[in-house]
């Protein structure tokens, strides 16, 4: 299932994101990888929830402009002590409220995020939506490099999975 999933999701991303940059003079296709800490909680085993650590990563493709940025992602979280593991795909909205005219153009900005999750655990197997925010930073490295610094928090639509919360660092190459 979550195989199909993620064909779908990656098939989705590429069409969109090379669209994008078609759609819009002022637009800019991107791809990037991300890595960030994160904290799931979830139920394991016997119905007892517990909120796990680990480094989760993935990858990103999109399109942006000066104001809006529109991103779908793909992580992966294994947390092996924590028996917890987790694919997530999201569809992330952005909106760059300052731009700065500095050399390194810093953009702060805020968004929405909604995607899809499959968490497994001991006698778990969840999957189900996710829904909820993000905010950060975007700091512009010349014409085809950003870095992007955030803080991204989701809720699920699932009775096996609370919330779902990362800091997580990017690297975009924009095309």
């Amino acid at each position: 299932m979550m195989k199909k999933v993620a064909a779908v999701l990656l098939s989705t991303m590429i069409g969109s994101s090379l669209y994008a940059g078609n759609y819009d003079t002022g637009s800019k296709g991107f791809l990037g990888l991300e890595v960030g800490a994160a904290t799931v909680d979830g139920e394991r085993f016997g119905g007892i929830f517990h909120e796990g650590d680990a480094v989760e990563y993935g990858i990103r493709f999109g399109a942006q402009s000066d104001e809006w940025r529109a991103t779908f992602a793909f992580d992966y979280f294994d947390s092996s002590s924590d028996d917890q593991n987790v694919e997530k795909g999201f569809l992330m909205v952005d909106y760059f409220f300052f731009n700065s005219d500095s050399e390194m153009n810093i953009r702060p900005f805020i968004g929405a995020n909604i995607g899809l999750i499959n968490y497994e655990s001991t006698k778990v197997d969840a999957t189900d939506f996710v829904y909820g925010g993000q905010a950060g930073v975007v700091v512009g490295l010349g014409e085809s490099i950003d870095l992007d610094l955030s803080y991204r928090y989701s809720l699920s639509g699932s009775e096996r999975v609370n919330s779902l919360g990362s800091i997580v660092f990017g690297l975009n190459y924009l095309y």
